[in-house]
């Protein structure tokens, strides 16, 4: 279980550069979709008893991060009709190097921390943690809104991740709430870019710096 565990986390960390490096948006949501379907399944590993809480949460996760979240992503860069993103505030190569450091760095550091033994042989801490830092270089290095949204998505799935560490002692509710927040802040980000394209005809949010009162 370990190993398919690691195999997943790894495709997860695979993802994120994959994401940072690339310009094309329709590329960057695909990465952001498959990420959330693998991570939504990790969950189902870590559950040596089948639990119908757990299911249904893995489920949701699947579901809603991987087509409906997508899926209005979609819907919003075709009323946009944008593919690329054009002078980022970070560039792609610096953002895909400083990703890259970001995970050597932490599957070096996972080695040092105090983990409980059953997380020790896993990659659930440097995972997370690399996962947490792409999203923010996406959310503060672009400038397109679908790729801030992009970001937050990552983002919340580095914390995903940090909180299957804790599956066995908290509930899974809790992750139930998170997805419910995540759902419900894209919808509201979705209305956001809506207003922006209409205003400006642009997603590039440094657009809004020309708003007064």
């Amino acid at each position: 279980m370990s190993s398919t565990l690691n195999l997943l986390v790894g495709l997860a960390m695979g993802l994120n550069l994959l994401a940072l490096g690339s310009n094309r948006l329709p590329s960057i949501i695909r990465a952001a979709a498959v990420q959330g379907m693998v991570l939504g399944a990790l969950p189902l590993l870590m559950e040596e008893k089948f639990h119908w809480l757990v299911a249904l949460v893995a489920g949701g996760t699947v579901g809603i991060k991987g087509f409906v979240i997508p899926k209005l992503l979609r819907h919003a860069l075709r009323a946009a009709n944008m593919d690329r993103e054009e002078g980022p505030l970070i560039g792609f190569i610096p953002s895909l190097l400083l990703g890259a450091a970001a995970t050597i760095g932490a599957v070096a550091m996972s080695g040092a921390l105090p983990l409980r033994p059953e997380h020790a042989g896993t990659l659930l801490v440097p995972g997370a943690f690399a996962t947490v830092v792409s999203g923010f270089l996406l959310l503060m290095g672009r400038t397109k809104a679908i790729s801030q949204v992009c970001g937050y998505l990552i983002l919340e799935n580095g914390i995903f991740l940090f909180g299957l560490l804790l599956i066995r002692t908290t509930p899974l509710i809790v992750e139930a709430g998170i997805l419910l927040d995540l759902t419900v802040g894209v919808f509201v980000i979705g209305i956001i870019v809506d207003r922006i394209q209409k205003e400006f005809d642009t997603l590039d949010t440094r657009k809004l710096t020309s708003l007064h009162e």
